[in-house]
């Protein structure tokens, strides 16, 4: 039976079952929500991949494919296969089961940290997430969500209700939740795309690391729609301006199907 987990800390405590070979538990919270979502799938592929690395690395990248709706009252599986260890990088690949089938598959890269310069883009001035009022969302019930002023959900104000621990692995693997609970095509008026379907593939990179919770400002916006799929892009900044993420990712936009004639 489903454990009712109400936070991230705990959607994020994996049970190891053997070597390289995890347990995720799911978030069975979200009222309206009859499959897994897909940014929790993303976040426990990670916190299993970041498991088996050195203490000194930590996530700069990861390519996730989405193959198969999750279900909400099975367990996922997490398989690791520890693909390299080098001087600088560790890469990882995770498949995700459900039923003996995979559901979502992950490659994950993890760096020592290194001094250079920086360059990340300003960070924009926009209404404060206090002069904001909350948006209850069913589907995401472990964040605090507040839509920017002009914005129908591309632009947001986000941060974890329950406190995470100060840990960058963790940190990382909650980012990695949020960034899949917005879409990039959510300002875009609903008589130019199709409707928005799921996710198809999800990439992420990481930079400065930040705290998820704390106000997180996450802005997406569209590259690219056509032949049924859209790309969009999106930046993750902190409160005090610093870069956390950049996220690519695509999903399906097709009409829908005609209805039957009766």
């Amino acid at each position: 039976m489903p454990k009712h987990l109400d936070n991230l800390v705990d959607l994020l405590d994996l049970e190891e079952i053997d070597r390289d070979l995890y347990r995720g538990l799911n978030d069975t919270t979200a009222t309206k929500r009859t499959t897994l979502f897909g940014g929790q799938v993303a976040a426990q592929c990670l916190r299993a991949a970041g498991a088996t690395v050195p203490d000194d690395r930590y996530p700069h990248s990861l390519h996730g494919y989405f193959l198969r709706p999750g279900m909400v009252d099975r367990p996922v599986i997490l398989q690791v296969d520890r693909d390299r260890d080098g001087r600088s990088f560790s890469a990882r690949h995770v498949v995700a089961i459900q039923a003996g089938e995979e559901i979502f598959t992950l490659t994950a890269s993890f760096k020592v940290d290194e001094t250079s310069p920086v360059i990340e883009p300003p960070h924009p001035q926009v209404t404060e997430p206090e002069a904001l009022a909350p948006n209850p969302d069913p589907y995401h019930s472990m964040f605090d969500l507040r839509t920017l002023p002009g914005s129908t959900g591309a632009e947001v104000w986000a941060k974890a209700l329950a406190p995470l621990p100060d840990d960058r692995l963790v940190q990382a693997c909650a980012l990695t939740y949020l960034s899949d609970t917005t879409s990039g095509f959510a300002d875009v008026r609903g008589d130019l795309l199709p409707h928005g379907g799921p996710s198809i593939d999800h990439a992420m990179w990481f930079h400065d690391p930040i705290r998820v919770d704390d106000w997180i400002l996450v802005r997406k916006h569209p590259v690219v729609a056509g032949g049924g799929r859209g790309l969009y892009t999106g930046l993750m900044h902190s409160r005090d301006g610093r870069l956390g993420a950049v996220v690519n990712q695509e999903m399906l936009l097709r009409a829908p199907a005609p209805t039957p004639a009766t």
